[in-house]
């Protein structure tokens, strides 16, 4: 069986970021499509908050070896400041050398075919395009997130360093891999004269296992249950027209505590939340939730009445991970997003719609009501069961199975 050589920042036991599990689980599921991963890492110290409980779904018989690497803003800051320098590409730039060694160490023992790396962090694909140069391998390289990008990271040294290092990527890389179609739209336009096989297209998904054995769904209570469940970004799902939207319709008497709660579950921005919530009287409305265990946190998903989705324009060429864990828990879903961009596009696809637009307070305000009412007498969509078991992490490691074999071949 061929060997693939992964290098990931995001993989256990790194609590609460969903692009773990795009990682962990093409390493559980390549061996079914003939491929073999072992795992280039960072050691847990360079993580923020660590968790065990996916350690258990890292398969014993895969190597993983775990690279020093440290946190900038937290091992190198002198009263929370450190030279930019040291944070370039990324706040861990420290993984570069120590995951280059370790990665030729994987090659001499494994001797994987492909190189496989994903971004965010861009100091992964920096490890990846060494080895990729020392060795003379085949690189995948994965774009989880675009890393050229307009106006993000607001540094302007920082960004200009990224759309460098984004062209070295897609010119060396053997294979660009993307998430979303307009995604790879955005590449091709800005480096029209690499070929058309360079691009790739998967999809993030959801784990069937994970699901397995959760709670049965919980008919409506009285008090309306609406949960956003992960990170609130201050730009890319900014919720300052939803909770507006909720102040008004409380003024009103549309809703109120006793009808609706608005579940933020592990914002990682509480202190946001909590300032608009109470700016606009609807602190008693919104509750703000700690994280909970991976397994736990698709359960409540499953148990709620609907599923609150905060997705900007300025996003509109990405898809949030969490957007096919929440096809799967069969949920009617309230989607606030540009219904141009690539996240309304999935959830057409799957049968549900977008409800308005993120920044349109007055819209929101009016189909939060007919949302909440179609739920009740339930009348409102949840997405097509054939097209969400088509959105598996089994399904899309067969699709990166194909990837990797083209690229062993180029």
């Amino acid at each position: 069986m061929p060997g693939v050589l992964i290098v990931a920042y995001h993989f256990p036991p790194l609590r609460g970021s969903s692009g773990i599990q795009r990682t962990l689980r093409f390493c559980q599921y390549l061996p079914k499509f003939g491929w073999q991963p072992m795992v280039l890492t960072v050691d847990p110290r360079a993580y923020e908050s660590v968790s065990e409980d996916l350690a258990a779904d890292v398969d014993p018989g895969t190597p993983v070896v775990r690279a020093f690497a440290l946190d900038a803003a937290r091992h190198l800051a002198l009263r929370g400041a450190y030279p930019a320098f040291l944070a370039t590409p990324d706040r861990w730039s420290s993984w570069l050398v120590a995951g280059v060694i370790a990665g030729l160490r994987l090659v001499r023992r494994h001797k994987p075919r492909v190189i496989f790396s994903t971004y965010p962090i861009a100091t992964a694909h920096l490890i990846g395009l060494w080895l990729h140069r020392l060795t003379g391998l085949p690189w995948v390289a994965d774009f989880r997130d675009p890393m050229a990008q307009d106006e993000y990271p607001a540094d302007a040294r920082l960004r200009a360093r990224l759309h460098r290092l984004d062209a070295k990527v897609v010119r060396h890389a053997t294979r660009a891999l993307f998430t979303t179609p307009g995604a790879i739209a955005e590449c091709r336009a800005r480096y029209p004269d690499l070929p058309a096989e360079r691009w790739a297209l998967i999809e993030n998904g959801y784990d069937e296992e994970a699901f397995a054995g959760l709670a049965p769904v919980a008919a409506p209570a009285q008090r309306f249950v609406l949960l956003h469940s992960g990170i609130v970004y201050t730009s890319e799902r900014d919720p300052s027209a939803f909770i507006a939207a909720l102040g008004a319709l409380k003024r009103t008497g549309a809703i109120s505590a006793a009808s609706l709660e608005v579940r933020f579950r592990a914002s990682a921005n509480d202190a946001l939340l909590r300032a608009l919530s109470q700016q606009h009287d609807v602190a008693d409305v919104v509750s703000l939730e700690p994280p909970l265990p991976y397994r736990a946190a698709l359960g409540e998903m499953m148990s709620v009445d609907a599923l609150l989705l905060l997705q900007a324009a300025n996003c509109n060429s990405q898809i949030p991970a969490k957007v096919y864990e929440y096809l799967r828990a069969g949920r009617p879903v309230f989607s606030l997003t540009d219904e141009r961009g690539d996240t309304a596009g999935l959830l057409n696809r799957a049968g549900l719609g977008v409800q308005a637009p993120l920044d349109a307070q007055a819209r929101i305000a009016e189909a939060l009501q007919r949302f909440v009412a179609d739920v009740r007498a339930r009348r409102a969509s949840v997405a097509d069961p054939a097209y969400v078991r088509s959105c598996s992490r089994f399904e899309r490691s067969r699709e990166l199975a194909s990837v990797l074999d083209a690229a062993m071949a180029s």
